[in-house]
C-alpha cells in the first residue's frame, strides 16, 4: 500500500526535474565565417555564442578534420587562430562546433569558413634561364623571346606587370633599346649593331603584381630578379675602310718602271668577320700610268709626261678600290674606294694669268683668259665683305716658289677696296674686299673702278685686270610725313569704306623695294572704327556701327609709315565725329491679350517714346497697323496708340496651326527726315468652346488579316473634330458587334481634331481561317461633349490562309564523298536532296558556308571557291586545278534547303546540313631544304667517329609517304686553301629524323680527319621523297664544313692547379669569348710535369674560331686579348700567366734536358775541384769541428728533451755519422740526402726564380719595389744561426714557442 502513493508523490517531482533543464542552442549566424589568409597566428577571430534558457556554464568545442587551425576558450567561447591559413592551398573548409551545458547531450553544428584571398605571393618566374643569340641586322619591333611569371593570388593581386629594371651596358643607346609587352615578350625597340654599339646586352628582369589588400594596406609584391643574356652577332653588313681619308703623293717625271709611289691600307668594317682585302685600280686620269700590287702599294706602270698634266693640275687621279673576299648579307660585294693623288713634278716658266672661272672647275683655256671683270657689291657694306659675281682666278702653272705670285690694286678707287689673298702659289680664287665703306655710297656715285696686278715673285713679271664695281642702293633712309598733326571729321554712322581723308602721305628717298611704303595704324582706341589702306595711305571708316557720336565724339589715331627694309615713321590723325538723327522709337512692355471667341472685346493702348530732342519732329510720335491677315478685324487710333477690335471673333475661322493667336504689328515712326520707325507687336488669344461633333472619313472600313498572326495591325479608321483646342476635339474610339472581344482599338492623335484608331489583334490571339473567316464590326468616335453625342463608321475584318511549313534535308544525300586534288576531277560530284509538305512550295538548295580545315584544324577561307552548290541541289566541282591537299584536307559544305513562298512570319529554312568532302594527296610537291644561319667549323683534333657536325632540315608539303623524306650524301669534296679540290668518299653519313614535322639529316663523321689538311669539306645532301605510286621529287644543297687545323691550338698557362682552371671554365671561357667575339674549343687542360723552367702550374689547350670558319694565331689572340682590358683583368684574376702555341711549349723540354746535361756535367767539375780542396783543408778544418762539437753540447744542455744528444754537419740540415742534427731532431741513421734531390719540392722553392713570379702585376711592382736585394745589399747571414733563430714547430696553426740558439764561435757561413 505504501509504494502507490510514494510513486504519486515523486511522479510531480520527476516531471519537473525532466522538464527544468533544456540543451543550449547556437545563435542563427554560426553557420559562416569569412576570415582573410593573412591573419597573424594568436589573433582573435570570431566567438562561439550559444543561448541557455537554464543559465548554466557552458563549455565550447571545435572538432573535425581542419580544428588545426583554431583554438577556443572552453568557458567563453573565444576562438583564435592556431595555424596560418593559405587561400592557395585551402580556401575554404567546415569544422565542427559544439556546446554542452553538462545535463544534455552537446549540442553539434557545422560551421564553414571562407578564406579570403589576400596579395601574399609575389610572381615566379618560370624559368630563369635565358640566353639568345641575335643578328645586329634583326629589323626593330622583332620578338625576340618570351618571359611568363605567375602570381598565385587572385584579382589585382595576380595580374602580372612586367618591365625591365636595367639594360647592361648602361648607355643612353641601349636604356630604351629592348622593351617588354604586357604578355611578356620582349621586343626590339631600336637598331642593333656589332660594332658601334655593343655585342652583348644583358637585361635584368622585374615581375610585379597589380597591387592588393596584405596586412591592412595596399602592397605590390615583385619578384626577384632574372636577367637576359643577348649576345649579338655581326653581320657582313658594313663596307671596308682605308685607314686613311686622303692619299697623296709626288713622282718625278721620267721615273723608272716599278717605282713605289704611296701605299695604301683599307680593312673590314665588321670586327667580328675580318674578310681579307683585295686592291684594285678601277678608275684613273690617266689609265695605264699606274698599277697596284696585293700589298697595296701603287707602282709606276708606263712613262711619266708632266707636259699632258698641265691641264689636270700636274696630278693623276686614281681611284682606288677595295674589295672583300666574300660577298655581304645581300649577296652583294662589300667594297669601298678611294681617289688617290699623285703629283708629277716639274720647273718654272711662266708667269700669272687672270682667268675669268671659279675653282675648281677652271680649266684654264684660251677662252678662259680675261683682263675685263664686273661685281657687284651694296652700298656701306661692312669692311672685308667680297664683291658679288665676281669669278677672277689668277693660275701660274709653275711650281713652288717660281709659281709663287703677289696681288696687289691700283686705280681711280683704290682707296675703298683691298685685294685677297695678297699672295698665292699655283692657282688661286681673287677676291676684292671692301676696305672703306663710307667711300662705297651708291647716293655718290654708282660705279667704282680698280686694277688687280699679278706679280711672280721671282721673275717679277706681271699681269693686270681692270675690275668694273657697280654699287647696288641699300636701305639707309626712313619713311617721313610733312605733319605731325592732322585734323579731320566725319559724320557718325559713316558707311564702311567712306574716305576720311587720302592726302596724308609719307617720302622716302630709297629706291626699289626698300623705298616702298606701308601705312598702318598703331593698335589704341579707335583702330576698331578706322582703317587704313597699306599702299596709300586712305584713312575709311571701318566699323559704321561703332561710329557713334553718342558714345565717343573725337578719337586720335596714330598714322605708322614703314618702308622696305622695315625702317618708320608715324604721326598723329584727330577725327572729330559729327551728329545725325539716328535715334528709333522706343516702345514700353509687351502686349498679349486673351478674349473669348463669340463675345469678347479688345481694347489696348501702346506705350511708346523717342530719345531724341523733345519738341522736335525727330521725337513727334505716330501710330499705324501694319497689313496682316486678320488686321482687318481691327483699327488704331494714330494720335492716342487705342487698339480695338471691329466686330465678334470666332475661333473656328482662325488657322488652326495659329492655336487662337492672332499677331498684329503696330508701326510707331517719329517725323524726322529721314523718318525712323519702330513696330511692336500685339497678340490677341481667341480662346475656343465646343461647338462641333466628330466625323469619320468614310462610313465603312474593309481590313484583311492573315491567320496565325497576333499582335500585328488590322486596319486604321480616321475622324475629325473642327474644334481648335485639345478638351474639346479629343476624339476617343471603341468596338461592338459579333467577334468584337478578338480586337483592341487604340487611338493616335494625328494633330488638333484629327485622330486615327488602330485595331491591332492581341498578342495571344491569332485568328483561325478554318474557324471564321470575317468579322463585321462598329467602331465608335466621340468627343468630351456634355450630352455624350458621337458618330459611328463599319468596319468589315476578312481572315486570310497562308503556308508555314518549312522544308526538310534528306540526309542521306549528305553522306560525305571523296575528291583528288589539283584537277584530278571535274563536273558533278554530289546531288542534296530537298523536301517540303506545303503544295504551294518553291524550294531551293542554298551554300550557308564552307569551313576548310586541315589535320583538324580551321585554316579560314583557303577552299572557299573550290565548290559550288546550284540550286537544284547539284554540287560540281567550281576550281579543279586549285584544290590543294596541302593546305585543306576537308572541305565541309553547310547547306539548307529554302522555301521561296513560305509566309514570313515562319520559318522558311531548313536545318542546316553539312557534306563532308575529303580532299585525297597526290604527290606534287618536292621536298625543300630549310634556311638555317649556321656555320659548321670542324676541328679534327676534337671530333670524332660517329659525332655530329653538321646538320641540315627540310620539309615536303605533301602528307604520308609523299611527303616523307630520306637524306643521303651524293658527294663529297675538300677545297684546300690553295683551291685544289680533293674528293673525299665515306668520311661523312647522315641520318634521317623526324621533329614536329620536320625532318632533320643529322651529319655524322665515319672516321677520323687528317687534323693538318687546311680547307673546306663541301658536302652535298640529296632530300628524296618517298611516294607509293607517282615518281620521286627531290632536292639538294651543299654544305661548307669548315676546317680548323693544329696551327690554331693555343696553349694558355695558368699559376693555378688543373683542379681550379677546371672549377673555372666558364669563367675563363666568357672572359676569353668576350675579347676575341670567337667560339672557344677548350682541348685539354692538365698540370705541366716540369716545373723547372714553366712560370705556371697548369696549361689550357683551345682552338678560337669565327663563324666564318677562320681562327686566331696566338699573335691574333694576344694582341686581342691585351686590346680587351676587362678581359684582360678578368684572366689575371684567374691565374693566366703565359700565352702561346703547343709547340713552343713543347719544345722548351728538349732545350731543358739538354741545358741539364750541360749543368750536370759543370757540377761534376766542380765537384772534383772541391773534393781536392777538401782534403788538402782537412786539417785546417779539425779545430772547427771539435768547436761545433762543443756546440752540440751546450744545445742539449740548454734545451734537453728538444734536441737530440748529437752534433749536426755545420751549415746543414741533414746528419753526420756521429749524431743526428740539433735543429730537426730526425734518427740519428736517416741521413735524408735524398731532400737534396732536384725532384725535392723544397729545391723547387729555393732554387726556381720563376715560383715567385705573380700575375698581379701592380702587387709585383709593389713587391719588387719594396723587396730589399740581400745578394747587392750585404752577406748573407750564416746559415745555421739563421735556422735555430727562425725555428717554429706548431700543429694545426697553432705557434708553439719559439727557440733560438746564437753561437758566435760555430759559423758556417764559409762552407
Amino acid at each position: 500500500m505504501v509504494w502507490p502513493w510514494l510513486s504519486c508523490l515523486l511522479l510531480p517531482a520527476l516531471m519537473v526535474s525532466v522538464s527544468a533543464n533544456v540543451a543550449p542552442k547556437f545563435l542563427s549566424n554560426m553557420s559562416l565565417v569569412n576570415l582573410p589568409e593573412d591573419l597573424p597566428v594568436g589573433t582573435e577571430v570570431f566567438w562561439l555564442i550559444a543561448q541557455d534558457p537554464d543559465n548554466d556554464p557552458l563549455t565550447y568545442r571545435i572538432s573535425g578534420s581542419y580544428a588545426y587551425f583554431f583554438n577556443v576558450t572552453p568557458n567563453t567561447g573565444e576562438v583564435k587562430l592556431a595555424n596560418l591559413l593559405d587561400y592557395e592551398t585551402l580556401y575554404w573548409f567546415s569544422i565542427n562546433i559544439s556546446v554542452s551545458d553538462g545535463h544534455n547531450n552537446p549540442v553539434r553544428k557545422e560551421m564553414v569558413v571562407i578564406v579570403e584571398d589576400r596579395n601574399d605571393n609575389a610572381p615566379i618566374f618560370q624559368n630563369t634561364d635565358f640566353s639568345i643569340r641575335i643578328n645586329e641586322t634583326l629589323p626593330v619591333g622583332s620578338l625576340l623571346l618570351s618571359v611568363l611569371a605567375k602570381d598565385k593570388d587572385t584579382g589585382s593581386g595576380g595580374a602580372v606587370v612586367y618591365s625591365i629594371e636595367k639594360v647592361i651596358p648602361s648607355t643612353d643607346s641601349s636604356e630604351y633599346l629592348f622593351g617588354i609587352l604586357p604578355n611578356g615578350s620582349i621586343i626590339l625597340n631600336g637598331s642593333l649593331s656589332y660594332n658601334n654599339k655593343s655585342a652583348f646586352y644583358q637585361l635584368e628582369l622585374k615581375a610585379c603584381d597589380s597591387g592588393g589588400e596584405y596586412s591592412n594596406s595596399i602592397v605590390v609584391q615583385c619578384s626577384s630578379p632574372v636577367f637576359v643574356s643577348i649576345s649579338v652577332i655581326d653581320q657582313p653588313d658594313l663596307d671596308p675602310q682605308f685607314v686613311r681619308e686622303f692619299y697623296s703623293a709626288s713622282v718625278p717625271e721620267g721615273a723608272p718602271q716599278g717605282t713605289s709611289v704611296l701605299k695604301v691600307e683599307a680593312m673590314d668594317g665588321d670586327r667580328g668577320i675580318n674578310d681579307p682585302v683585295i686592291y684594285s685600280i678601277s678608275n684613273s686620269t690617266r689609265p695605264g700610268w699606274f698599277d697596284i700590287g696585293p700589298d697595296g702599294v701603287i707602282r709606276v706602270n708606263g712613262s711619266l709626261d708632266r707636259e699632258q698634266l698641265l691641264e689636270e693640275d700636274e696630278e693623276v687621279q686614281v681611284q682606288v678600290t677595295a674589295t672583300e673576299m666574300h660577298p655581304n648579307i645581300y649577296g652583294q660585294e662589300a667594297k669601298v674606294s678611294i681617289w688617290v693623288t699623285l703629283r708629277v713634278t716639274d720647273v718654272n716658266d711662266h708667269k700669272p694669268e687672270f682667268y675669268s672661272c671659279s675653282l675648281p672647275t677652271c680649266t684654264f683655256t684660251p677662252q678662259e683668259a680675261q683682263v675685263n671683270f664686273t661685281g657687284y657689291v651694296d652700298e656701306h657694306a661692312s669692311t672685308r665683305i667680297p664683291i658679288d659675281d665676281l669669278a677672277m682666278v689668277v693660275y701660274d702653272p709653275d711650281k713652288g716658289s717660281n709659281g709663287t705670285f703677289l696681288l696687289s690694286l691700283r686705280g681711280p678707287n683704290v682707296e675703298a677696296f683691298s685685294v685677297s689673298p695678297e699672295r698665292a702659289a699655283g692657282s688661286v680664287d681673287v677676291q676684292v674686299l671692301v676696305r672703306a665703306p663710307s667711300l662705297v655710297d651708291y647716293e655718290t656715285q654708282t660705279v667704282m673702278l680698280v686694277q688687280v696686278v699679278a706679280t711672280d715673285s721671282v721673275s717679277r713679271s706681271s699681269s693686270v685686270a681692270l675690275v668694273t664695281i657697280h654699287l647696288r642702293d641699300v636701305n639707309d633712309h626712313r619713311p617721313t610725313f610733312p605733319h605731325n598733326l592732322y585734323n579731320l571729321s566725319v559724320f557718325e554712322h559713316s558707311a564702311v569704306g567712306y574716305v576720311v581723308t587720302n592726302s596724308i602721305q609719307a617720302s622716302d628717298p630709297d629706291t626699289g623695294e626698300e623705298g616702298r611704303i606701308t601705312y598702318s595704324l598703331l593698335p589704341g582706341n579707335g583702330v576698331d572704327i578706322f582703317a587704313v589702306d597699306p599702299g596709300s595711305g586712305t584713312v575709311t571708316v571701318r566699323n559704321s556701327e561703332l561710329l557713334d557720336q553718342e558714345k565717343q565724339a573725337v578719337y586720335y589715331l596714330t598714322l605708322l609709315a614703314t618702308d622696305g627694309g622695315n625702317l618708320s615713321s608715324s604721326t598723329t590723325l584727330q577725327i572729330v565725329v559729327l551728329d545725325i538723327n539716328d535715334n528709333k522709337p522706343v516702345v514700353s512692355g509687351s502686349y498679349n491679350i486673351f478674349v473669348q471667341e463669340e463675345e469678347g472685346n479688345v481694347s489696348v493702348t501702346i506705350q511708346a517714346h523717342d530719345d531724341d530732342q523733345p519738341g522736335t519732329n525727330h521725337s513727334l510720335l505716330r501710330f499705324s497697323l501694319l497689313s496682316s491677315p486678320y488686321s482687318h478685324n481691327f483699327s488704331v487710333d494714330p494720335d492716342k496708340g487705342i487698339l480695338r477690335n471691329l466686330g465678334p471673333l470666332d475661333r473656328e475661322a482662325i488657322n488652326p496651326t495659329l492655336g487662337g493667336r492672332i499677331v498684329l504689328t503696330v508701326r510707331v515712326s517719329d517725323c524726322g527726315e529721314p523718318a525712323l520707325w519702330t513696330d511692336v507687336n500685339v497678340t490677341v488669344t481667341v480662346e475656343d468652346i465646343n461647338d462641333n461633333l466628330p466625323i469619320f472619313n468614310q462610313s465603312s472600313y474593309s481590313f484583311s488579316v492573315r491567320e496565325r498572326d497576333p499582335g500585328v495591325v488590322v486596319g486604321v479608321v480616321e475622324a475629325w473634330d473642327a474644334d481648335q483646342t485639345e478638351a474639346n476635339n479629343r476624339i476617343s474610339f471603341s468596338l461592338s458587334g459579333g467577334g468584337a472581344n478578338n480586337f483592341l482599338i487604340r487611338g493616335l492623335v494625328l494633330g488638333s481634331g484629327l485622330a486615327e484608331g488602330h485595331l491591332w489583334l492581341p498578342l495571344d490571339v491569332s485568328l483561325d481561317y478554318e474557324t471564321q473567316d470575317f468579322f463585321n464590326l462598329t467602331v465608335s468616335a466621340e468627343s468630351p461633349d456634355p450630352q455624350g453625342r458621337d458618330a459611328t463608321a463599319k468596319v468589315l475584318v476578312n481572315v486570310e490562309d497562308v503556308n508555314d511549313v518549312p522544308p526538310t534535308l534528306d540526309s542521306t544525300s549528305l553522306r560525305g564523298i571523296r575528291v583528288a586534288e589539283n584537277g584530278s576531277q571535274h563536273g558533278i560530284v554530289a546531288e542534296v536532296v530537298a523536301q517540303d509538305r506545303d503544295t504551294m512550295s518553291q524550294v531551293e538548295v542554298q551554300l550557308v558556308n564552307v569551313i576548310c580545315t586541315k589535320a583538324g584544324v580551321d585554316v579560314g577561307s583557303l577552299c572557299h571557291g573550290w565548290f559550288s552548290v546550284l540550286a537544284n541541289g547539284s554540287v560540281f566541282i567550281h576550281q579543279s586545278e586549285v584544290i590543294d591537299y596541302e593546305t585543306c584536307d576537308l572541305v565541309t559544305l553547310v547547306v539548307r534547303a529554302y522555301d521561296l513562298t513560305t509566309d514570313p512570319r515562319f520559318q522558311a529554312y531548313s536545318d542546316n546540313g553539312s557534306l563532308p568532302i575529303t580532299i585525297e594527296d597526290v604527290n606534287d610537291n618536292a621536298p625543300y631544304f630549310l634556311p638555317e644561319n649556321k656555320t659548321f667549323v670542324i676541328i679534327p683534333e676534337l671530333v670524332i667517329p660517329n659525332q655530329q657536325v653538321a646538320s641540315v632540315q627540310a620539309r615536303d608539303n605533301d602528307s604520308g609517304n609523299n611527303g616523307a623524306i630520306l637524306f643521303s650524301i651524293l658527294q663529297v669534296d675538300f677545297i684546300a686553301k690553295d683551291g685544289a679540290t680533293i674528293p673525299f668518299q665515306g668520311f661523312f653519313r647522315v641520318s634521317t629524323s623526324l621533329e614536329a614535322s620536320v625532318f632533320i639529316g643529322n651529319i655524322e663523321l665515319v672516321t677520323n680527319l687528317d687534323s693538318t689538311l687546311q680547307g673546306t669539306y663541301q658536302v652535298t645532301v640529296k632530300a628524296q621523297d618517298r611516294p607509293s605510286e607517282s615518281p620521286a621529287q627531290e632536292a639538294k644543297i651543299t654544305l661548307n664544313l669548315f676546317t680548323v687545323d693544329q696551327s690554331y691550338r693555343v696553349r694558355l698557362q695558368f699559376s693555378t692547379s688543373k683542379e681550379e682552371v677546371g672549377a673555372n671554365t666558364q669563367e675563363i671561357k666568357a672572359a676569353l669569348v668576350q675579347a676575341t667575339r670567337t667560339t672557344v674549343y677548350i682541348v685539354n687542360i692538365q698540370d705541366i710535369e716540369s716545373m723547372a723552367r714553366a712560370r705556371g702550374r697548369s696549361y689550357l689547350d683551345a682552338y678560337f674560331v669565327f663563324s666564318n670558319g677562320s681562327a686566331l694565331t696566338r699573335d691574333q689572340l694576344s694582341v686581342t686579348i691585351r686590346n680587351d682590358k676587362d678581359s684582360l683583368t678578368k684572366l689575371l684574376q684567374l691565374g693566366l700567366v703565359v700565352l702561346g702555341p703547343q709547340e713552343s711549349q713543347e719544345s722548351e723540354l728538349p732545350d731543358t734536358l739538354h741545358n741539364a746535361v750541360i749543368g750536370l756535367g759543370v757540377a761534376l767539375l766542380l765537384v772534383i775541384v772541391i773534393m781536392t780542396t777538401v782534403l788538402v783543408c782537412t786539417q785546417k778544418s779539425y779545430h772547427r769541428k771539435l768547436r761545433a762539437m762543443k756546440a752540440s753540447k751546450e744545445a742539449r744542455k740548454t734545451a734537453a728533451g728538444v734536441t737530440p744528444p748529437v752534433s749536426a754537419i755545420p751549415g746543414t740540415n741533414v746528419y753526420n755519422t756521429e749524431c743526428a742534427n740539433p735543429v730537426l731532431n730526425l734518427p740519428t741513421k736517416d741521413l735524408g740526402f735524398e731532400s737534396q734531390s732536384s725532384s725535392s719540392d723544397l729545391d723547387h722553392v729555393s732554387l726556381n726564380s720563376l715560383d715567385d713570379n705573380s700575375v698581379d702585376l701592380e702587387k709585383s711592382r709593389q713587391e719588387i719595389k719594396t723587396e730589399p736585394l740581400h745578394s747587392l745589399m750585404g752577406p748573407d747571414p750564416e746559415p745555421l744561426n739563421r735556422v735555430l733563430s727562425g725555428m717554429k714547430v706548431g700543429t694545426r696553426g697553432q705557434q708553439k714557442e719559439e727557440l733560438a740558439f746564437t753561437n758566435t764561435g760555430l759559423n758556417t757561413t764559409d762552407l
